[in-house]
């Protein structure tokens, strides 16, 4: 009988505990939520804003300081999408990092030398204002040259995908998928042009903000040929094929300019740096043997 009521009352207290352990960790549990509410279980703590974000938020106020007009900002957001960058807050960031530098440059200037040299103050206030946009007019420049370099290789791919089939929109999402780690760039504007053609565009004005995107002449040529492809109806695997056969004799005909230019430049290198190195070796032993004969003579 003593051997039965234990049995009972531990199964009934292990019953209990494992009730109220699962009433507290399920999930959808009202008594945990209770609990946890109470400041039974630690509140887990909130994720810091990445650095981006604080960034953001920092030079917000500092882009609202500098007016610009509707032209501006429609040019400043031209700027931006031709370097990769199209999201709204880029715009901010750059506005407000204009601003910063040019009151980190005052502040520099005021710190080390006060209020005394004006024009050394405004110098450097301008320097620091205009240096992002020069930085963003060379990061334009830079991805200008990687989608020229990369865009034969794609030429050759859409040939190839509109030779077996394919149709032109088809072929652009195809070759943007393989030129994906080749050449990011490019790929990132293909697949700009058929998310925008999916989206409703005629193929013509998808192509045309292709153009404005990236700025490069290649691209306005070869856009002009699908367009006039498209208009009349004749094969594009043959006026992409002709085109590309220009576009390499154009590359070939840059880099001929480029090398005819090397001569030119290295002018100037030479003068300062390797011709008077020359002329000291080559007419130093021939100074110091006419001063040695010389000397005696005029008696110095």
């Amino acid at each position: 009988m003593e051997t039965a009521l234990a049995i009972v009352v531990f199964l009934t207290v292990a019953l209990v505990v494992f009730s109220f352990g699962a009433a507290v960790y399920a999930p959808s549990s009202v008594l945990g939520s209770r609990l946890r509410a109470l400041g039974w279980q630690r509140a887990q703590p909130r994720e810091k804003p990445a650095f981006k974000e604080r960034l953001e938020h920092a030079l917000d106020p500092l882009s609202k300081a500098l007016p610009l007009s509707p032209s501006e900002v429609s040019r400043t957001r031209a700027w931006l999408i031709q370097a990769g960058y199209r999201e709204q807050r880029h715009l901010t960031v750059y506005v407000g990092s204009r601003v910063l530098m040019a009151i980190i440059g005052f502040g520099l200037v005021v710190a080390v030398s006060g209020f005394s040299s004006m024009p050394l103050l405004v110098g450097v206030s301008a320097f620091g204002f205009f240096l992002p946009r020069f930085m963003l007019k060379r990061m334009i420049r830079d991805r200008q040259q990687r989608i020229r370099l990369g865009l034969p290789d794609a030429l050759d791919l859409t040939v190839i995908c509109v030779e077996v089939g394919l149709a032109l929109d088809q072929a652009l999402l195809r070759v943007g998928e393989d030129l994906y780690h080749a050449h990011p760039d490019l790929s990132d504007e293909f697949h700009l042009v058929n998310l925008e053609m999916r989206a409703g565009k005629p193929r013509a004005e998808a192509l045309r903000n292709l153009v404005s995107r990236t700025g490069v002449e290649d691209i306005r040529a070869l856009v002009t040929t699908l367009v006039q492809t498209d208009r009349f109806g004749t094969s594009v695997a043959k006026a992409l094929r002709v085109h590309s056969d220009s576009l390499r004799t154009e590359r070939r005909q840059r880099a001929e300019e480029q090398a005819a230019k090397t001569t030119i430049k290295m002018v100037i290198p030479l003068v300062l740096f390797v011709l008077p190195s020359i002329i000291f070796v080559t007419l130093g032993p021939a100074i110091i043997g006419l001063y040695r004969i010389l000397a005696p003579v005029t008696g110095r």
